[in-house]
């Protein structure tokens, strides 16, 4: 009787908890309700675990006290720099960037779309090469693998004839290079190491905050003036520990410009909420010569020191400024509410939209859970394909030929609420153009999804969809 008044007792408190949690959807509190309730004590477990985004209140504080800095640096910075010419049409969504992130469009950019993973992994590996005073990396998969040993060995290069190299990795996404010699080399080559969020011992972390809030970011700095960012971790495109969905396709951009100094502010809110280290000098050089002809840019850094709207705020701004044609590639798809209704609503007013998810998904849940939301979406006169060339991995959305989103965040919960990401926003019809071809070739290599399709899948098939979809709000 005594066990089950404490059983009563602390579902009770963690029901109150639920409900007074601030910057939680309606859904979300519904859903982590009703598991509390309907599971005992899983239920409970379930929530003390997963339930918050909770940094640790030592790692927390360190952390939002450097992100709070961010601002500051980036002022200093954008107010040397004349303001990029952006149309009225879609100057409010740098506006909204800017709140996010404190950073302001910059303009005098140039970039390229890397050819595929191999291309791009070459790429730094021979900008690294090529540095003269400093190499900046930030991946949350860093494999030791061909892709990952090859930028193993660049740094180790650089580190040896004097370039100050700072590299971090996810300690979970990366666990099996931290763990590794490999590791232990670069250090004694010299290349200053850290872990982003470490875990620790599995069994305490809890204590400490939650073991699934993790580094997402694909970062790459090199002297101030070169910059990547897209979805490519630091991986063969086998991608050995998930080899039977490969090849895992990305796509990576190199910047040249400004906007390499954006990324390297952010790259330096993680590096200094794990390590002391002195290099606001370097944060407050004089900033890179921009190009005559280059186009503006903007660098978006969310996660959990972030206000909790940030990421579906872009996402759903982005939709609704569309007029004339909208393109989305995702590999994860648990939109909210706003963001589903922001789909429809730009194929309902006559904006051709379509998305391109992977055809098999290395989470089955989450496949299922997309594939809930086609019949909506295809009703709304949405296009969906699914494409059959290995994961599709790329994170990208342009729209009305002219702006262009890439980078590391899904659309999906997590992104939104619980992981660091980092994307930049572009106004260029050119690199639009550019990634508009690499979408088209996603799209071609994939079969088109019609309401036939869903109609025809079986009573047990949708309810299985549907069933995982409830959970939605707590994946």
């Amino acid at each position: 009787m005594i066990i089950l008044f404490l059983h009563l007792l602390i579902q009770v408190g963690l029901v109150v908890r639920v409900l007074l949690r601030p910057n939680r959807q309606p859904a979300s509190r519904i859903a982590w309700v009703v598991v509390i309730l309907a599971v005992p004590v899983v239920g409970a477990v379930a929530y003390v675990l997963l339930g918050e985004v909770n940094l640790g209140r030592h790692r927390g504080e360190r952390m939002r006290r450097i992100v709070a800095r961010v601002p500051e640096l980036a002022n200093d910075f954008d107010r040397r720099l004349a303001p990029p010419e952006i149309p009225d049409t879609y100057r409010h969504l740098f506006r909204l960037g800017e709140s996010i992130s404190g950073f302001a469009p910059v303009g005098g950019n140039r970039a390229t779309l890397m050819a595929d993973s191999n291309a791009a992994i070459d790429t730094m590996v021979a900008d690294i090469d090529a540095a003269t005073d400093h190499v900046h990396l930030n991946f949350y998969i860093w494999l030791p693998d061909n892709n990952g040993l090859a930028m193993v060995a660049a740094l180790e290069r650089a580190a040896q004839r004097g370039v100050t190299c700072r590299a971090m990795a996810d300690d979970l996404g990366s666990r099996r290079l931290i763990h590794s010699i490999h590791w232990t080399r670069m250090a004694d080559a010299g290349v200053h190491l850290a872990r982003a969020l470490p875990i620790g011992n599995p069994l305490l972390r809890p204590l400490g905050g939650r073991i699934d809030l993790r580094n997402h970011r694909k970062i790459l700095v090199i002297d101030d003036g070169i910059t990547y960012c897209g979805s490519q971790n630091c991986a063969d495109p086998e991608f050995r520990i998930k080899a039977k969905y490969a090849p895992w396709v990305d796509a990576m951009m190199r910047f040249e410009g400004p906007i390499a100094r954006q990324n390297q502010i952010l790259f330096a809110s993680d590096w200094l909420a794990h390590v002391d280290d002195g290099i606001d000098a370097l944060l407050r050089r004089p900033p890179v010569q921009a190009a005559s002809e280059g186009f503006a840019a903007q660098v978006i850094g969310t996660g959990p020191t972030v206000r909790a709207s940030a990421m579906p705020e872009l996402f759903a701004s982005l939709i609704y400024s569309a007029r004339e044609e909208l393109v989305i590639s995702t590999p994860y798809y648990v939109p909210d509410e706003a963001m589903q209704s922001a789909l429809c609503g730009a194929a309902y007013r006559g904006v051709k939209t379509s998305i391109v998810f992977p055809a098999r998904n290395d989470s089955f849940v989450v496949g299922a859970t997309s594939r809930s939301y086609y019949a909506d979406l295809l009703a709304a006169g949405v296009r969906i394909f699914e494409f059959e060339g290995g994961l599709l991995h790329t994170k990208s959305l342009t729209l009305d030929g002219a702006i262009t989103l890439i980078g590391s965040a899904n659309m999906d919960r997590r992104s939104f609420e619980l992981n660091f990401e980092n994307n930049i926003l572009v106004y260029d019809p050119a690199l639009t153009a550019t990634m508009r071809e690499r979408q088209d070739s996603y799209i071609a290599r994939s079969r088109p999804v019609d309401a036939g399709t869903v109609a025809a899948w079986g009573p047990g098939r949708r309810l299985l969809n549907n069933s995982i979809a409830m959970l939605g709000p707590i994946l």
